[in-house]
């Protein structure tokens, strides 16, 4: 199967960079993944990550992170640090070589590797001095004026697509005002709100963005990086072409949205005495998934008002919440690399990225037995003290993966759905009078059955075919059902956590904008399982499918006796049939 860490995809964007690099415009690729360090990197992020370092992997480039924090009052340390793990976590191993961080005690853009002691990303409030150069330089050309519109004032000045915008009051102040004002606006005699710097462009462009935009804002408030050294801070789009150009990015790749900033990137790179070459943005459709919100004020929504356990529950579509869930970084690159790049909005299917996620488990996630909603049985044909162990296989086709022993006694437990007193036609598991194989043991048929003082069936009565051992010189006898079992006296307890979509419909965010009342009542379910007591010693490092059950992750929370399970995926897609169950 072609993958994204094997076969590399072809794509416009790799097109003009593979152009570029022909035709010599420049001598090496920068990219960069720019985040806001306001909230955690979900789904969506993962396409840019994937598209920015895969593009430096594939064209020995390197790719800075790099965190846009040009407003203080969103941002915050905590955002920083997730942002940085996620990175790291999802392209370790494939393109970590990429990855470059600023150099060790430096505010310059000098890229290091992240394994550099003291290593940390990039971060565009180390810019901040030199954007304010920037931003005088813009005043002295007679391209950028003090404004003191409020921000009401201004949204009403800049006017409508289809109709043109009435210039500031403000607009002609001289170059000697601008200067004197823009000093006081940096020395903190203004209150937040009450002047802003604009960009001196056309109040009647057709492009809204051109409309003389700003460029500075008065925020008196304590940074997370830079702490209270500024009171003055650049807007993103300011800020974000001249990161890019102090940084030597060679190809700024951003989401569609920003396309109609592009004019704006380049008429402030082109109005400034900035390095050649100089960058350029292209801009890619964002993803935009099935069963998903990815705003992050919804999702920070979601947090506050308890409806997850925090911006990591596994039913969440943060990278930290998919890695929780047991999700691996292979999948999710197998998932950016098969959605591909495109310049038109579309809505994909969860179902995609449930695929991508099932195959990679399916190839390797260990093989282990588990129940999760147990029902007794005893083989009365053997003694009460009887105990063997049985041979089972940890990955099938993957012999290097070895084998391991599993307990086997007298008393075993198996899913209550696998029997059934009156069963309909083709049921092929457990029923008075039938057999079916254990995985891995002996076939057994079902003799009697004891029931509750309620009349519910509680414990099977069997008797074991001794001579249809798997694997032994008479294991040759068929039967049509094969079913998993652990035995009862060897179990390991364990909650076990049944994850099902957080959303209900499709598109929770259509309609009123209600995404709430979509959410899923059913999205988590916990059992208390029983599973082979190999799993007493389950790792962070492994995942584990639980035969004819589902794929499962050892949760952070577990402990010692206590283990916790986390379940990524079912082994089939039931959702679609409308007859998902935990």
């Amino acid at each position: 199967m072609t993958t994204a860490d094997s076969v590399p995809p072809s794509d416009f964007i790799r097109d003009i960079v593979s152009a570029d690099l022909a035709a010599g415009k420049h001598s090496q690729v920068v990219t960069r993944f720019p985040p806001e360090p306001n909230g955690y990197l979900h789904i969506g992020h993962a396409k840019s990550i994937c598209l920015n370092f895969g593009i430096a992997r594939e064209f020995n480039g390197v790719c800075h992170l790099r965190m846009d924090d040009t407003n203080p009052t969103k941002e915050d340390v905590e955002y920083v640090e997730s942002i940085t793990e996620d990175v790291q976590w999802l392209i370790r191993g494939w393109a970590d070589h990429v990855l470059r961080f600023k150099k060790p005690g430096s505010g310059r853009p000098e890229a290091v590797s992240p394994a550099e002691a003291g290593a940390e990303p990039f971060y565009a409030s180390d810019y901040f001095e030199r954007l304010h150069d920037y931003a005088v330089e813009l005043i002295k050309a007679g391209k950028a004026y003090v404004c003191d519109l409020t921000p009401e004032e201004t949204d009403r000045y800049r006017g409508a697509p289809d109709k043109e915008g009435i210039p500031s009051p403000y607009r002609d102040r001289s170059v000697e005002e601008n200067l004197d004002l823009f000093a006081r606006m940096r020395a903190g005699e203004f209150p937040d709100g009450a002047r802003t710097l604009r960009a001196k462009i056309d109040m009647a462009s057709r492009n809204v963005w051109l409309r003389d935009p700003l460029l500075y804002r008065i925020r008196h408030a304590e940074h997370h990086h830079s702490g209270r050294q500024w009171c003055i801070y650049p807007l993103y789009d300011f800020a974000h072409c001249l990161s890019d150009s102090v940084e030597g990015i060679s190809h700024s790749i951003c989401t569609l949205e920003f396309e109609v900033h592009r004019p704006l990137y380049d008429w402030i790179l082109e109005n400034l005495q900035v390095p050649q070459p100089r960058p350029h943005q292209y801009e890619f459709a964002r993803l935009n998934l099935s069963y998903t919100v990815m705003s992050k004020r919804k999702l920070m929504q979601l947090v506050r008002e308890g409806r997850v356990s925090g911006w990591d529950d596994p039913r969440m579509p943060t990278i930290c919440g998919m890695r929780r869930r047991g999700v691996p970084a292979e999948a999710l690159r197998q998932f950016a690399f098969s959605i591909g790049v495109t310049k038109y909005n579309g809505v994909t299917d969860v179902a995609v990225l449930e695929h991508s996620i099932r195959t990679h488990l399916n190839q390797h996630a260990l093989r282990r037995l588990g129940v999760l909603r147990p029902l007794k049985v005893t083989l009365t044909n053997l003694p009460e003290n009887h105990s063997e162990q049985l041979a089972a296989i940890n990955l099938p086709d993957n012999p290097e993966a070895g084998s391991r022993l599993i307990p086997f006694s007298r008393h075993l437990l198996i899913e209550q759905d696998d029997f059934m007193e009156i069963p309909p036609p083709k049921f092929f598991r457990l029923r008075p009078g039938g057999e079916v194989r254990l995985k891995y043991g002996y076939i057994i048929r079902c003799d009697d059955v004891v029931r509750d003082a309620s009349g519910t069936v509680v414990e099977l009565l069997c008797t074991a075919d001794l001579d249809s051992k798997t694997g032994g010189a008479t294991s040759n006898r068929k039967v049509k059902g094969t079913i998993h079992w652990v035995s009862a006296p060897d179990a390991i307890r364990a909650q076990v956590r049944l994850y099902e979509r957080l959303f209900s419909v499709p598109e929770p965010d259509a309609g009123d904008g209600n995404f709430l009342q979509h959410l899923n009542p059913d999205s988590l379910q916990t059992v208390e399982a029983f599973l082979e007591p190999s799993l007493a010693a389950a790792t962070l490092e492994e995942r584990y499918q639980l035969e004819r059950v589902g794929y499962f992750y050892l949760d952070k929370e577990s402990q010692g006796q206590n283990p916790v399970f986390n379940r990524t995926i079912s082994l089939k897609d039931s959702w679609s049939k409308g007859t998902a169950k935990a």
